[in-house]
């Protein structure tokens, strides 16, 4: 009798085993990369952070990229504005007094005598030059034009050879 209900109940038992097999098969897949507790519930908040973080990795490679870009452009325009392309004829030159012709160069700083109206060039339309920029004018040096603050005479670009 013993061995009749043991076996009974390890074939109602096989069965049971069965049946839930069959019952987990009928459910559906877990979306691809999900295991475990995110499976059984849905992405669970770490897996959103990571596609999070990996868009912003992705937004800021974009942005260095645009970056070098606008850099490769401005430096491009910045040469060709260093360039005169037409030599124009203009009054002999006559340096301030106490001060010999010289040769500037980005970022040195223009003493106030240059800065004077004897040497700022106000027709620049004239010259081919664009209008310079608030707060900066064009002061002629030599045959040299150069873009200077109004202020502290921090020099911006060099036009060099514009004038005979």
């Amino acid at each position: 009798m013993k061995k009749i209900l043991t076996t009974a109940i390890a074939s109602v038992m096989a069965a049971g085993a069965l049946g839930a097999a069959g019952a987990a098969s009928a459910q559906p897949m877990p979306p691809h990369g999900l295991h475990g507790p995110a499976a059984r519930h849905g992405p669970g908040p770490d897996h959103y952070d990571r596609r999070d973080y990996r868009q912003d990795r992705r937004d800021y490679r974009r942005e260095l990229r645009e970056d070098r870009r606008d850099y490769r452009e401005q430096r491009r325009a910045y040469e060709r504005w260093q360039r005169a392309e037409r030599r124009y004829n203009a009054p002999r030159y006559v340096p301030p007094r106490g001060y010999a012709v010289r040769t500037w160069s980005y970022g040195q700083r223009m003493p106030s005598y240059y800065r004077t109206n004897a040497y700022v060039v106000n027709d620049y339309n004239r010259y081919g030059l664009r209008a310079p920029p608030r707060g900066y004018q064009y002061v002629r040096s030599g045959n040299d034009v150069v873009l200077a603050a109004v202020a502290g005479g921090l020099i911006t670009a060099v036009i060099a050879g514009l004038f005979n």
